[in-house]
């Protein structure tokens, strides 16, 4: 199901300043020439960072354009469930809400994927068949990455195997923490490739990175070694993906594509759980990336609870009244 989507229903966009960029070629060929490009990207101001952040927050849409913002939202949700104790049969159900959100309303749209553990990216797969919603699935020993390279390669290749046609990896923070750049940037690439046709959506767990220079930093490696999403976060680990650190990864993707020409998607996850939180990432996403960014093929919502709140407000807009509880399924 193609959505169309309405940039021009959110606030105008704000002509953005480029700072100037190391030269990135070859910055590969050891860790010191990565350190140096890395460490020669232009500096975070925390300060700016959060109060441009929060600035967009109070930013305001009518009503016409709140309703096209629930509808881009839906579209663009990884419906997710990451738990020890998930079934089959909760695969098969969250697949069911997945490729109908609103049994009461065929216009609502298709979400974007379901995001599931490896081992279940089958059931997923075959649940979803023929409904072009993608089947996301969580690999490299998500969520802690602790595990050697070979182990990670082997998750991946099953997940891909099992029917997954996107892969949500994490990084090794502990080898970026420590200035292991080079070997981040190499468990990247072979992932990449072990991913095969399947997208990969690199996770950089930025409440463990501790600074947004981190992420910034973060960002460019996971991009310069192939990544097709940046993430922020596994959703295990607070906080995750708050505005500022959102702001970072938005720039830092509309950086490389002046750099580079290449098009990098955004995915944040943990924490977003309401149609208010939603509308805040588009707002965020017309005027720092650019409306380019306004699709689900380049822009994802990790989430579990958000659907059923851009439901409950998709409904309120349309029949001017809330639904009880039991108007959602509780996932």
């Amino acid at each position: 199901m193609t959505h169309v989507l309405d940039p021009d229903a959110l606030p105008g966009a704000t002509p953005a300043v480029h700072a100037p960029l190391p030269p990135y070629d070859d910055v590969t060929r050891s860790d010191a020439a990565f350190r140096s490009f890395l460490h020669g990207l232009p500096g975070v101001d925390q300060v700016g960072a959060e109060s441009r952040a929060a600035q967009l927050g109070t930013r305001s849409i009518k009503t016409t354009s709140k309703a096209w913002a629930i509808d881009t939202a839906i579209s663009m949700v990884d419906l997710t469930t990451l738990e020890g104790a998930d079934t089959p049969g909760k695969v098969r159900s969250l697949a069911a809400k997945a490729k109908q959100p609103d049994p009461s309303d065929p216009t609502t749209p298709r979400v974007a994927a379901v995001c599931v553990y490896g081992d279940l990216a089958g059931v997923a797969r075959e649940a979803l068949a023929g409904t072009g919603i993608h089947v996301a699935a969580v690999a490299t020993a998500f969520p802690s990455g602790r595990a050697s390279r070979a182990v990670k390669i082997a998750d991946v290749r099953d997940a891909v195997g099992n029917g997954a046609d996107e892969i949500d990896m994490v990084i090794d923070r502990g080898a970026f923490l420590t200035g292991r750049y080079l070997d981040v940037y190499e468990e990247i690439v072979a992932v990449k490739e072990a991913c095969g046709d399947a997208h990969l959506k690199v996770i950089l767990e930025t409440g463990e990175l501790k600074t947004l220079d981190n992420v910034r930093r973060a960002s460019w490696i996971a991009m310069l070694a192939g990544g097709d999403f940046v993430k922020t976060s596994t959703g295990k680990v607070t906080p995750a993906a708050t505005l500022p650190v959102g702001l970072v990864m938005l720039e830092a993707v509309r950086d490389f594509r002046i750099a580079t020409g290449r098009q990098i998607g955004v995915k944040p996850a943990g924490g977003i759980r309401t149609t208010k939180d939603a509308v805040k990432h588009l707002v965020m996403i017309n005027e720092t990336a650019g409306p380019d960014w306004l699709s689900p093929d380049w822009f994802r919502f990790g989430a579990s609870s958000l659907l059923n709140d851009l439901l409950l407000q998709r409904q309120k807009l349309r029949t001017g009244h809330y639904s009880g509880p039991d108007y959602v399924t509780v996932d």
